[in-house]
């Protein structure tokens, strides 16, 4: 649900200093695909003039309950609870992606929803997402590695 959130939060940022909105209908900006138009595109934006904001704690995954191709911003960040990055700061955005995605780059990923109800919706993560995401960091903190699949502080480290 944290993800969701730093989602929201920069959904909320975008819609206020650039040249992307929120849908105002409620319904499409809580449940459906692109969280944000280019301002002017109409209801229906095209996939080069939508943009969905994700949050993710993983470096290298996307994962969405659609796979449409539109322009995705992803907020990588990290839970510090020591506050050794920033005092005062318990979590930090420590990258954020932003990357053009078609269809073709998404694979469905089994979950136990069904046809009875109950259990996850159905997700799609990005394939080989590592190396579509190589050189697409608009922001990346350099006091941030990641060890063993997770981002942790570099702690004065040079490596």
């Amino acid at each position: 649900m944290f993800s969701a959130l730093v989602g929201i939060f920069g959904t909320k940022a975008l819609d206020a200093v650039s040249s992307y909105e929120k849908h105002r209908n409620v319904d499409t900006a809580q449940q459906r695909f692109p969280d944000l138009k280019r301002r002017g595109s109409g209801q229906k934006p095209s996939p080069r003039e939508s943009l969905e904001s994700k949050g993710s704690k993983r470096p290298w995954v996307i994962q969405s309950h659609y796979d449409h191709p539109g322009w995705y911003i992803v907020w990588r960040y990290l839970v510090d609870p020591t506050e050794s990055l920033e005092r005062g700061k318990p979590v930090i955005i420590w990258r954020v992606d932003v990357a053009f995605l078609e269809k073709v780059d998404w694979k469905y990923e089994k979950s136990s929803a069904g046809e009875a109800g109950g259990g996850r919706t159905h997700t799609f993560g990005v394939k080989n997402a590592a190396e579509k995401l190589r050189g697409k960091a608009v922001y990346l903190r350099k006091d941030v590695v990641i060890r063993d699949g997770k981002p942790i502080p570099r702690n004065g480290h040079d490596d």
